[in-house]
């Protein structure tokens, strides 16, 4: 049997518990082999019953005396505790709504408890792990255990009893793809002995070295395949030919209503240095809110229509779509540029009209949403596609627009700032432009946190009726469409109806996602214009959006939104000369949520938030590339890695440039084809 064998054929597991492991990922012996714990009790050391005091986390052996389970007071909750003893003394343990606990936790077993004592009419553990000992398992007590991650049908003793049969039948097989010079540089303990140690922990320092050594390796594989693909990229099919900036591009430049900042003019030198190559562009551009990465990209497309091929520009909403139609429209009159708009909602007449002009080549620029990588849709020459807000497209739908056409260049935007070890991980392959510097006169927009008290409710009203009386714009963003039963939170209609009555006079509308396409435009269209004083809207805002009169930005709930997603929404505003403010709005809440608000009151960096919400939610939730597997490291973090991220970047780069084929590294290149072929299109590389 080998590594790449499925899970079940290891010994112990079997059919029906294959299902249960793969919900965690583990489909093969080698997943097992690396499916190291999610943490580990020191149970050399177990703590007396005779020494509990409260506020202290401890591990416990202990025997149950006894089991209760009783209803409380309070609807809903019910609560079971055991009464242990360990010969000497007693203490009890308490659970909240805990299911079938009685059938675990007899009179009688031994069991292993790890968790928090708390003072509540005596010493307590409160929700405790727990695990039945065995007798006959030897490394449930007197070491340092493993606690496996675990899910239905699968215990962690359970795992901990097959991962310990794999490694002994298993781990020999096991081979280091990490070049003998790169271990004896970094002086890496070996592979086979590090896996181990970290089932099997010796002691602190022993389990550091070898943490950090498979976290380097998850790092290294990933930096060379990034690596690779971009060089292969430049050195394969090369574009139908250059595309240089002419007149069109020196006209776009001199109709702009204003000064391009040094950062602006820099990127677009970039993006134009590369699609004069013949060589296909993959690059990144970022920036933070209010750059002004819109007038690079319209910058890309004109150089495109001058070089004589046609564009698409890729935006993930309708709303968005339409935002940069319209701009385009506006900015490209004068140019003799055709620009078609692509969405589903189009009537059949409109879209038979845009396929027509996509197909003779008389559409230039073709702008849309999903609509455009359809099976109808045929471009006749396609040179450049930008793909704006990247991570909320899949990896296929993005890909079914390139393979319309042979090797357009490409450009992806992102207004979300992305720290540099994400930027790494996720576009390591692509070349990166950034915008760090903000137009002139943008000032930046004062952030207040509120508790929406009826005192501060009337506070806010006020402040926003005297904003629309100076003749200024607001935005009042709510987490839902409607009234949930579910979550205590309001919804964007409850507060469209009472601002109406609250605040009579002033012209509020309501937009939200389930609003069909044209009463979207004619919202936003009339938002635009001044028509409407206070937009009641959701999040569909978030992005795109530009309306310079809008001062103010309501958040509502704020604390059921990410940072970077509160960073966009404060974006909309302080796009003109007034000072803006964003108002933060708070009912009950954790004190992480209150410091989540408290740290977005005290910057308007957006690469600073950028780095807290990866700390917070990882980066699977932030960038949407969980589908991907990119970045689903078993032993790597992002956050806490920096320096091994660096130095695998640095370590892969010397050696692709070395070797490009990885010819004397051929446990590379198979480790690459296997764990991450598929993901970032290898095929060929073993």
């Amino acid at each position: 049997m080998s590594l790449f064998s499925p899970v079940r054929f290891a010994k112990g597991v079997g059919e029906k518990r294959e299902r249960a492991f793969s919900r965690l990922g583990v489909k093969t012996v080698e997943d097992l082999l690396f499916f190291f714990p999610r943490r580990y009790e020191d149970r050399r050391n177990i703590t007396p019953l005779s020494a509990l005091t409260a506020g202290a986390a401890v591990s416990v052996v202990a025997q149950v005396v006894a089991f209760e389970k009783r209803p409380t007071s309070r609807q809903g909750l019910e609560v079971s505790s055991i009464l242990l003893s360990d010969g000497e003394n007693v203490a009890k343990a308490v659970w909240f709504n805990a299911r079938k606990l009685e059938d675990v936790l007899v009179p009688g077993v031994r069991v292993a408890l790890y968790g928090k004592v708390e003072m509540r009419s005596g010493l307590q553990l409160t929700n405790p792990e727990f695990e039945v000992l065995d007798e006959s398992d030897p490394e449930s007590v007197g070491r340092i255990v493993s606690i496996y991650p675990a899910t239905a049908g699968l215990s962690p003793k359970w795992v901990r009893r097959v991962v310990s049969s794999a490694l002994e039948l298993y781990l020999s097989e096991v081979e280091d793809f990490v070049p003998a010079e790169i271990r004896e540089k970094y002086n890496f303990s070996a592979l086979r002995e590090s896996v181990m140690e970290l089932h099997r922990p010796q002691g602190r320092e022993s389990w550091l070295r070898a943490r950090n050594r498979l976290a380097f390796d998850e790092l290294f594989l990933l930096q060379t395949g990034l690596l690779l693909r971009k060089k292969r990229r430049a050195s394969a099919q090369k574009v139908s030919g250059p595309l240089r900036a002419g007149e069109k591009f020196k006209n776009f430049r001199r109709s702009l209503p204003f000064q391009l900042t040094k950062a602006q003019d820099r990127c677009i030198r970039e993006v134009a240095s590369d699609l004069a190559s013949q060589v296909p562009m993959n690059r990144l551009l970022q920036g933070d809110v209010s750059s002004g990465k819109t007038v690079v990209a319209m910058a890309a497309l004109v150089i495109a229509v001058d070089g004589g091929a046609q564009a698409a520009f890729m935006a993930p909403t309708e709303i968005l779509a339409q935002q940069h139609f319209f701009r385009l429209k506006a900015l490209l009159a004068k140019l003799d540029i055709r620009v078609d708009l692509l969405t589903g909602s189009l009537s059949q007449g409109a879209r038979n009209k845009t396929l027509e002009g996509v197909s003779s080549g008389d559409t230039r620029i073709l702008v849309g949403t999903h609509a455009i990588f359809g099976p109808k849709v045929s471009f006749k020459e396609l040179g450049l596609v930008i793909v704006d807000e990247q991570h909320r497209f899949g990896v296929l739908q993005k890909n079914a627009l390139l393979a319309k056409t042979r090797s357009p260049h490409v450009l992806v935007m992102t207004a979300t700032p992305i720290p540099r070890t994400l930027t790494l991980s996720i576009y390591g392959d692509l070349d990166v432009s950034l915008l760090d510097e903000l137009p002139a006169g943008r000032k930046p927009v004062k952030t207040h946190r509120l508790d929406f008290s009826p005192s501060q409710q009337t506070r806010l009203l006020n402040f926003v009726r005297d904003t629309a009386r100076q003749g200024h714009q607001i935005y009042w963003v709510c987490p839902i469409i409607e009234e949930s039963d579910k979550l205590d939170v309001t919804a964007a209609y409850s507060r469209f109806q009472n601002l109406r009555q609250e605040l009579p006079g002033l012209k509020i509308a309501l937009l939200h996602g389930q609003l069909p396409a044209d009463e979207k435009e004619s919202v936003m269209e009339a938002f635009a214009s001044g028509e409407t004083d206070l937009l009641v809207s959701t999040s569909v805002v978030e992005v795109g959006v530009d309306v310079s009169n809008a001062t103010v930005m309501v958040i509502e709930d704020a604390v059921r939104f990410g940072v970077a997603q509160l960073h966009q929404l404060r974006g909309r505003v302080g796009r003109g000369e007034g000072e803006s403010h964003c108002i933060l709005l708070t009912g009950k809440t954790t004190p992480e949520g209150i410091a989540r608000l408290d740290a977005m009151s005290s910057t308007c960096d957006g690469f600073k938030i950028a780095e807290m919400d990866l700390r917070q939610r990882g980066p699977g939730e932030i960038c949407g590339i969980r589908q991907h597997g990119v970045t689903d490291f078993r032993v790597a973090d992002l956050v806490r890695d920096r320096k091994l991220l660096e130095m695998a970047r640095q370590e892969a780069a010397a050696l692709v440039e070395k070797d490009p084929e990885l010819e004397n590294a051929r446990p590379l290149a198979e480790a690459l084809m296997s764990r991450l072929g598929p993901t970032l299109e290898l095929a060929g590389t073993a």
